[in-house]
C-alpha cells in the first residue's frame, strides 16, 4: 500500500501544480524558471551524490549504449514512415518520440519504487540519453528536415511538403563555412547543458578510478533532495490543455509510437542485458519513461509550441507512471 502512495503523490504534485499555474499565480513562461533550478542545479546535484555515494561500474556503460540506441531510432525510423506528411508534423513527432524524462522524472519515481541504488542504473541509462535529448534530436531532425536551428518554421515559411527546400552552397568556402557554423551550433547544444557536461565528468571519473570527496555529497545532499519534487512540479507548470483535435490527434500518434517503442526497449533491456534482475527492473522501468523536458524546447524552437509539447509530457508522466508501477509488482 504505501509503494501505491508514492506515484499518487507525484500525480498529485503534477496536478496540483498545473490548478496553481490555472489560478494565476504563475505565467505561462514561469516553468522556465524551474527549468533553470532543475537542469542547473538539482538534477547536476543528484548525478553527484549518485556517483559518490555508490560505485558505478565501467561494465555499466553497456546500459548507456543501449539508452543511446533507443534514442536514436525512434527519429529515423519516423523520418522514414512520415514522408508524406508536412514537415510540421514529421518535426512535431520526431522530436517528441526519441528520449526519455530519466533525470527529472524517472529518478524520483525509481528512487521511490527501488531505492537509492536503482539511480546508479538510472544514470548509467542517462548518460546514452542525454546525448539524444540535449541535442542529438534536434540536430537530427533539423538536419534531416532541412530546418534552420536558428528559426521556427513560420518564420521560415514552411508549407505542407514533406521538407524544407535545401540548395547546398555552390562555392568551396561557402560549404565549409556552413559546415563550421553547423558544428558550432552541435557543440554549443551539448556544452551548455550542465547535465551532460556532469555525465561526461562522471565519465572521467569511473574511466580513472578517481574518488569523489566526502563532503562532496555531503554539501550536494540538500539540494539532491529537491530534485523530486522539484522535477515533478515542473512537469505540472508544464502542462496545458490542447485547443484544438488536430492537437488531441497530435498527442494520440507521439503515445501511439512512444508505447508500443518502449514495450520492444524494455523487452531489450529484459532478455539482453547481462546485469542481475535489479538492474534489468530497472532498465525496464526507464525503457517506459515519458517525453523529455528538452522536447518542449526544441519543439518551441522549431514550432514555437511548448505548450503542446508540455501537454505531450504530462499525459506519458502520467500513463508512464501507471506502466512503471505496474512493472515494479509484476517483475
Amino acid at each position: 500500500m504505501i509503494a501505491l502512495l508514492k506515484p499518487v503523490a507525484f500525480l498529485l504534485i503534477i496536478f496540483a501544480a498545473y490548478l496553481v499555474k490555472r489560478a494565476g499565480l504563475f505565467r505561462p513562461r514561469d516553468y522556465r524558471v524551474m527549468q533553470v533550478v532543475v537542469f542547473d542545479f538539482t538534477l547536476p546535484a543528484a548525478v553527484v551524490v549518485s556517483f559518490a555515494t555508490s560505485p558505478h561500474h565501467l561494465s555499466m556503460l553497456l546500459i548507456s549504449l543501449f539508452s543511446l540506441v533507443f534514442g536514436a531510432v525512434p527519429v529515423l525510423l519516423l523520418y522514414l514512415t512520415t514522408r508524406r506528411r508536412p514537415v510540421a508534423d514529421r518535426a512535431f513527432l520526431m522530436l517528441n518520440c526519441s528520449g526519455f524524462n530519466v533525470g527529472n522524472f524517472c529518478f524520483p519515481v525509481i528512487q521511490a519504487f527501488m531505492g537509492p541504488s536503482a539511480l546508479v542504473t538510472a544514470s548509467m541509462f542517462d548518460i546514452g540519453n542525454s546525448v539524444i535529448v540535449t541535442a542529438g534530436s534536434n540536430v537530427m531532425t533539423t538536419s534531416l528536415l532541412h530546418i534552420d536551428m536558428n528559426h521556427t518554421l513560420a518564420e521560415q515559411h514552411a508549407g505542407s511538403a514533406p521538407t524544407l527546400p535545401y540548395q547546398r552552397p555552390a562555392d568551396r568556402d561557402a560549404r565549409r563555412l556552413a559546415r563550421r557554423a553547423k558544428a558550432r551550433q552541435i557543440a554549443r547544444g551539448f556544452l551548455t547543458s550542465v547535465p551532460f557536461d556532469v555525465y561526461m565528468l562522471m565519465i572521467v571519473v569511473m574511466v580513472f578510478g578517481l574518488t569523489i570527496p566526502s563532503f562532496v555529497p555531503t554539501l550536494l545532499q540538500p539540494v539532491a533532495d529537491a530534485n523530486s519534487f522539484c522535477s515533478v512540479f515542473m512537469v505540472g507548470m508544464l502542462m496545458d490543455l490542447p485547443r484544438t483535435r488536430k492537437d488531441v490527434l497530435d498527442v494520440v500518434q507521439v503515445l501511439g509510437w512512444r508505447l508500443p517503442l518502449g514495450v520492444v526497449f524494455a523487452a531489450c533491456c529484459w532478455f539482453l542485458l547481462p546485469f542481475d534482475v535489479t538492474v534489468r527492473k530497472a532498465a525496464v522501468m526507464l525503457s517506459l519513461a515519458p517525453t523529455a523536458v528538452f522536447s518542449t524546447l526544441f519543439t518551441d524552437r522549431v514550432l514555437g509550441n511548448a505548450r503542446l509539447a508540455g501537454f505531450t509530457l504530462a499525459t506519458s508522466a502520467i500513463i508512464a507512471i501507471v506502466l512503471m508501477t505496474g512493472v515494479n509488482f509484476l517483475l
